[in-house]
């Protein structure tokens, strides 16, 4: 506080939802109110009163693990307000690392009707991957059983759908990260998830990152951005989903750069996604709904040069087909959950 000349100065500092207390008194300055929601400072000397402010505490009086308060500073005819943030300290989550990559990542799918495409995949990840722990969920109609050395299979009830399997195989990972990927997909020289595991490790702040699909330099990206406008109380606000929207590259990573979305193919933090989740009533056609729930909670980017193959359709079976393409009516109750889980008035697609 800086002021012209005066024989006394006085402030008064008040909250709403908590008490003052000073920390650090001093006998040139007169306070009251100590202990309450409204502190009264008073000395003749203006560096007095600003060191004393300095040594303010609050402390909350309503329990509540993430709210705030606003603070009131009043100097005769002036008057300033400023937030107080309030949250409950939170414990840390740790995972013990190795420098084995199988005792950093566990790789996790979903199936359904597809045992050769499955079979496919798991003998490429064996090819480079001898140990990485594979867990598959399936909600196949009739299940097979699919054994090996570090594979877990969880077989739900038939036709529970792609998100259901998503949530049961994320809940069963015990790494700090998992890499997901499609049961039609195929490891190649290009899969590379050490190089996932560098770029996390060294942008702590990043949850998920993703690779191309297809090959390394032209695969499918699959990346977008999302804009979203809040609503009012009278009607929801708009989400516009921009395919191919991206953002500034990775710091010391030219080759990656932050997105909202990403393809099917990506590695992230187990826990970031856990909170987030997956929402089971999606049980065919779904992939952007994981991002649109997890705008403002997931920090997402992409990199070139990290890549997956893909399985040709050719040989997928005619049961298989009769579940992959939802019909007029389920498309509309997608829709609809969009709008009134999301309370949105429109959605763009671009």
């Amino acid at each position: 506080m800086y002021a012209e000349t005066r024989n006394s100065y006085k402030v008064v500092l008040k909250v709403s939802r908590g008490i003052l207390n000073v920390v650090k008194k001093t006998t040139e300055a007169t306070v009251e109110g100590e202990g309450s929601s409204t502190l009264t400072v008073e000395s003749s000397k203006p560096h007095v009163i600003n060191e004393l402010l300095s040594n303010v505490s609050y402390t909350s009086a309503f329990y509540h693990i993430n709210s705030g308060d606003l603070a009131t500073f009043q100097f005769e005819d002036d008057e300033v307000v400023f937030p107080i943030a309030i949250k409950r300290t939170q414990m840390p989550i740790l995972y013990k690392m190795g420098k084995d990559i199988s005792s950093q990542v566990t790789i996790v799918t979903k199936t359904f009707l597809r045992y050769p495409q499955l079979n496919k995949l798991i003998d490429s990840i064996r090819h480079f991957y001898t140990s990485v722990k594979i867990i598959i969920a399936d909600d196949s109609i009739e299940p097979q059983t699919v054994s090996g050395e570090n594979i877990e299979q969880y077989i739900m009830p038939p036709s529970q759908g792609w998100f259901a399997g998503r949530n049961l195989g994320v809940s069963q990972v015990t790494t700090k990260y998992f890499l997901w990927v499609d049961d039609d997909f195929l490891f190649t020289n290009d899969t590379k998830i050490e190089k996932f595991v560098e770029v996390m490790e060294a942008n702590p702040d990043l949850d998920l990152v993703a690779g191309l699909v297809g090959s390394p330099v032209k695969g499918n990206r699959h990346y977008f951005s999302l804009l979203y406008e809040e609503g009012d109380e009278e009607e929801g606000g708009c989400l516009y989903r921009k395919s191919g929207g991206n953002f500034h590259t990775l710091p010391s990573y030219p080759e990656c750069f932050l997105a909202d979305g990403v393809v099917n193919f990506f590695l992230a933090r187990t826990d970031s996604v856990r909170k987030v989740g997956f929402d089971p009533k999606l049980q065919r056609v779904a992939h952007s709904e994981v991002f649109m729930d997890g705008l403002g909670f997931l920090m997402v980017a992409l990199c070139r040069g990290v890549s997956i193959g893909h399985q040709s359709n050719s040989k997928t079976n005619k049961e298989y087909m009769k579940f992959r393409k939802p019909g007029e009516e389920e498309k509309v109750s997608k829709n609809q959950l969009h709008f009134s889980k999301n309370y949105l008035k429109c959605v763009k697609w671009g």
